[in-house]
């Protein structure tokens, strides 16, 4: 059971985990920001530190609870990107669910999940709804703002609000991140990347989107001029357009082998067919037709060298809606191969040796994504039957 979050218990740990907690005099929404969940990843967890100070000095009336949390600790104060594993590749349910006993995990990391697990589960049970959760990135290459999310529909409706690139689908590449746990539990959850790491820039990207995101809630008084301008400063930041993107290549590096990105390239780059961008072992990666880059490694720590990115095409989008709202997948367990992993039908089983008969756009069509469970199956997770779409009903980004 979760312990009482109070007033007391914030200001116990201001200067640690909870950065900052702003409680206003009237009621709305529950916003929650992340910051350092890599330690080498300040900037957020400066943002956070900035903005707070501003708005307790401006003396506006607050809707709703705003808190801001540093994640990673220990690698923050040692400044790197984790100490013994990577605090947002580890929220798996055989390890959450190991949190229940005496934790005998030695991981610097563990330790950190065990408490933002616990305080997660204080603030959903003790503030009010609706809950957004807000994880603040920067990246080793250069960027520009972005935004990244798993994709629901929830998801989909809130981000879109942004004047910014969104790249949906990570969670079927990056397993054990922390949205994708907040994600199963129903609510909004998004990532954005502000910048370079050493960029200063990154800390300016991140103060606006926080500032718009506690305007777009309902947080702060209502002001659409404002409001309008701190989105424009966003939409100013980068040259790739506001639009829905989706991953649909990794490449990932082999543990101990050699792996060197060759400088120059940026998030978001059309890269032509026959341009090397990579060192791998004794060899070079070479594009084979064109290609657009996403998020391409700086950083010794890591095993995601790069991803291949795509636009999605607005008619797929509105097909996607559509047939998700009619709840087509209720079908899909009929098709060979193919089973509800349990009587919650959020999750399906797909037989490897009848996979390749499906079409992955199908299935991402209907909300599903695919993990590797074994040798021979494959796990298919559907987060639209976990979202609590009731809590979201008349919010004011909708309007």
């Amino acid at each position: 059971m979760p312990k009482k979050f109070t007033a007391q218990k914030v200001e116990k740990k201001r200067t640690s985990r909870i950065l900052d907690h702003i409680k206003g005099k009237s009621g709305g929404p529950t916003v929650v920001f992340f910051g350092g969940v890599h330690g080498n990843e300040p900037a957020g967890v400066i943002a956070l530190q900035q903005t707070f100070v501003e708005l307790k000095e401006s003396g506006d009336l607050f809707y709703g609870e705003c808190l801001g949390i540093a994640a990673n600790l220990k690698a923050l104060e040692q400044k790197v990107r984790f100490i013994d594993e990577d605090l947002n590749r580890i929220w798996l349910p055989d390890r959450l669910n190991s949190l229940a006993q005496p934790l005998e995990d030695t991981s610097a990391e563990a330790k950190e999940m065990l408490e933002l697990y616990e305080l997660i589960g204080e603030i959903i049970e003790n503030a009010a709804a609706p809950y957004y959760f807000i994880d603040l990135h920067t990246t080793s290459g250069e960027t520009e703002p972005f935004i990244v999310m798993n994709d629901s529909l929830l998801n989909r409706s809130f981000t879109k609000n942004y004047p910014l690139p969104v790249v949906l689908g990570i969670e079927e590449y990056l397993t054990g991140a922390l949205l994708s746990q907040i994600n199963e539990m129903g609510y909004v959850a998004l990532g954005f990347e502000s910048g370079q790491h050493s960029d200063e820039k990154a800390i300016v990207n991140a103060r606006n989107f926080i500032e718009y995101t506690l305007g777009l809630v309902g947080f702060l008084p209502g002001d659409r001029t404002s409001l309008n301008g701190i989105k424009a400063k966003l939409a100013s930041e980068g040259q790739t357009p506001q639009h829905f993107y989706e991953i649909y290549h990794q490449h990932l590096i082999e543990h101990g082998s050699f792996f060197k990105m060759l400088p120059g390239f940026i998030n978001f780059q059309l890269v032509p067919r026959g341009i090397s961008i990579a060192i791998q072992g004794d060899g070079l990666v070479t594009t084979n037709r064109r290609r657009q880059l996403f998020m391409p490694l700086y950083q010794d720590k890591g095993y995601e060298g790069f991803y291949y990115i795509r636009s999605i095409p607005p008619f797929f989008l509105a097909l996607s809606k559509y047939l998700r709202r009619l709840k087509v997948d209720g079908w899909i367990a009929l098709l060979p191969g193919v089973a509800w992993a349990s009587s919650k039908r959020e999750t399906l089983i797909l037989n490897k040796s009848v996979a390749r008969f499906f079409a992955r756009p199908l299935f991402h069509l209907l909300g599903y994504r695919a993990r590797t469970m074994n040798d021979t199956h494959l796990l298919l997770k559907n987060r639209e039957r976990n979202s609590k779409k009731g809590y979201y009903k008349n919010v004011p980004w909708k309007k």
